[in-house]
């Protein structure tokens, strides 16, 4: 039996709790997150997973570990990229990578470098697609193998016409100096870097891909101070083939992508394997570089 002085306390207690606020009702749970919007343009192929076009290589952001590579493992060549990862795949509305990329059929929509690119062509330059634009932009792709051959003025069309101009005379800016020593060019404009000494181009220009809004590659005058032929970069668990470092955690290296591929680098300069190869060979510890320029969307 409760005695009387514990009924006063129960008493006492729940008039307490009258007193105190209700509990708040359970908040409801978030909506949803809507799915992310189509990107504007996509690789032209229908693509089967994983997708190497949409590789955004992640690179080293930090200061690497400089040792000096034994000459076992200097003699270790990296590993060949997957196949077509070169290929020049063109980016295109995503209605365009159905029926009618595989059909070619020549689009009647107005790419993003419509006026560049009929200006390159000799086309009268009114950023309209017409029946004969397309016809001359297709004949350009399928000369160049640039899929698919639909006509549509994408980036990966108009970088490659970047790069046709750029082999008859890259310095035809007059933005990169000339030096009685090797120097390594980097066009962040246009997208291209080369090597050069005094007036003698020794390689390139080759298309490279450099860094994105919030990374951009450092522009001014820096020095090749190390070269690590198997870098992995042990931030990002990646392998970098090739690389060397003239800035920081910045360097030339190869990817096993796309270098067309969006958005862009943390930095580096991303290059074809076989352009970074050629590129290992050129450069020496101690060779300037040189870049200038905005890369696009940056």
């Amino acid at each position: 039996m409760i005695s009387k002085t514990a009924q006063r306390g129960f008493a006492v207690l729940l008039a307490l709790a009258a007193a105190l606020p209700a509990a708040p009702a359970a908040a409801d749970p978030a909506p949803p997150r809507p799915a992310p919007a189509p990107a504007a343009l996509v690789p032209g192929v229908p693509l089967a997973p994983p997708d190497p076009w949409q590789l955004d290589t992640p690179d080293q952001a930090l200061l690497p570990y400089v040792y000096r590579p034994s000459a076992a493992e200097d003699a270790i060549e990296p590993a060949d990229g997957p196949p077509g990862a070169d290929a020049l795949i063109e980016y295109v509305p995503p209605s365009e990578v159905t029926g009618k990329a595989a059909a070619a059929v020549c689009t009647k929509r107005a790419g993003p470098y419509q006026r560049q690119v009929e200006r390159y062509l000799g086309r009268t330059v009114d950023g309209r697609q017409s029946v004969a634009d397309c016809r001359a932009v297709r004949a350009f792709q399928r000369k160049q193998g640039i899929r698919p051959a639909i006509g549509f003025a994408g980036p990966v069309t108009w970088a490659r016409m970047r790069l046709l101009d750029a082999r008859e005379n890259p310095a035809a800016t007059k933005k990169c100096p000339t030096r009685a020593y090797r120097l390594a060019c980097v066009d962040l404009s246009r997208q291209l870097m080369w090597v050069k000494k005094g007036e003698k181009v020794l390689l390139g220009p080759v298309p490279i891909r450099t860094g994105r809004a919030g990374y951009r590659t450092r522009t001014g005058w820096h020095k090749v101070y190390w070269k690590h032929k198997n870098h992995w970069s042990s931030l990002y668990n990646t392998p970098m083939p090739y690389s060397q470092f003239f800035e920081g955690g910045q360097a030339f290296h190869a990817i096993y992508g796309n270098v067309y591929s969006p958005p862009g680098s943390r930095g580096c300069v991303n290059m074809r394997l076989a352009d970074a190869k050629a590129l290992w060979k050129t450069l020496l510890k101690g060779d300037r570089v040189y870049v200038w320029g905005r890369k696009p969307g940056t």
